[in-house]
């Protein structure tokens, strides 16, 4: 039987001659288990006509020795070149996906520009990590968004702040910068209205699809538990989205960012008119690793997150631990906010109040 043309996978990037190793190990049906889009790759190849469904069991040097050269000519397939292009392919799904968590984003460190009168900020650098819950504060048009937009771009002193951010401690390039697929971040804004005409359920599913999440059922039950969880009325798989309130509809924008989007960063606008559990929303997303940046004019939430952001005149003019002394004060006004809550449920229940 012909030997396979040149197994040895060639490329500059010494991670990626790295996961190629350890994928050409593993047999088809392994690969197929854990990256089940390689079954698009088969069949648009033509590599279905070679049998290769029918040598699972085989690597998939293994397959393309296994083919008769007659076989291999009439195809015209070149054995190497399809070799490269099959572990190539999947290189470059896992990155689309954000399944190769060495290539994840781990930190953004943003570092110093200018405010809107040109004057250089006032701080030396600030690190985000994951699981960290950053409020931003600050006057209707100070400079909120500015902020965000730097990070959703990974500026480089090309912005008008003159902000340059920092990706796991390096200049980002041009993938990661300006990807549509794969945005640093995702935006849950005050309004959520939909206009598609689709279920709950389909929503979902269309979102775990695109993902290619391979238990889509698990999926969908585990965005509608914790939409339901976040909701101040449980809503079915079967409610259409247009027939969500804005309680349920930014419930179910949280659970599905949380557990189904590859954003590492998360910005909610104002999530204290969203009508669902505060609290639990954020406690869900750092849970699944985001960093969380949230614009709020509620002290009681600015005080729960880690640090605080002050925004002025289009600059950031501090950077704000939160202390223990807010902490204790938090507690305060967390117990006024049961009573508020108490009150409001009692109001729309039709109850009196003393």
């Amino acid at each position: 039987m012909e030997p396979l043309i040149d197994t040895v996978y060639t490329s500059d990037n010494a991670h990626v001659c790295a996961q190629v190793c350890a994928l050409a190990e593993q047999s088809i049906d392994e690969l197929l288990t854990k990256y089940p889009f390689i079954e698009d790759f088969f069949t648009e190849n033509r590599l279905h006509d070679l049998g290769v469904f029918d040598k699972r069991g085989l690597t998939f040097a293994g397959f393309l020795n296994s083919i008769h050269p007659q076989s291999a000519e009439d195809a015209a397939l070149d054995k190497a070149e399809m070799y490269k292009s099959f572990f190539d392919f999947i290189i470059q799904m896992k990155e689309f996906l954000d399944l190769d968590d060495s290539s994840a984003v781990h930190s953004i460190r943003i570092l110093p520009g200018t405010d809107k009168s040109g004057a250089p900020e006032s701080f030396s650098e600030i690190t985000l990590y994951r699981s960290e819950i950053i409020a931003i504060v600050g006057p209707t048009g100070s400079g909120k968004s500015r902020l965000l937009a730097d990070i959703e771009w990974a500026a480089r002193g090309d912005t008008p702040t003159k902000r340059t951010v920092l990706v796991n401690d390096k200049m980002p390039d041009k993938a990661v910068r300006f990807s549509v697929n794969n945005s640093l971040v995702a935006q849950l804004s005050q309004n959520m209205n939909f206009v598609m005409d689709l279920t709950v359920e389909e929503f979902i599913r269309l979102h775990a699809e695109s993902r290619l999440v391979e238990d889509k059922d698990e999926a969908v039950r585990a965005v509608l538990e914790e939409a339901n969880r976040l909701a101040g009325e449980s809503f079915k798989l079967q409610t259409p989205v247009t027939a969500l309130s804005g309680g349920q509809s930014r419930s179910l924008m949280i659970a599905d960012t949380a557990i189904l989007s590859s954003s590492p960063i998360v910005l909610i606008d104002e999530i204290e008119n969203a009508g669902i559990d505060r609290k639990k929303a954020l406690e869900l997303l750092v849970s699944k690793e985001k960093i969380v940046l949230m614009a709020t004019h509620d002290p009681a939430l600015a005080l729960y997150a880690d640090r605080r952001i002050v925004i002025k005149n289009g600059g950031i003019a501090a950077v704000l631990e939160t202390s223990a002394e807010e902490k204790a004060l938090l507690a305060e006004l967390e117990h006024i906010d049961e009573k508020l809550y108490k009150l409001r449920a009692a109001l729309r229940n039709g109850e009196r109040v003393g």
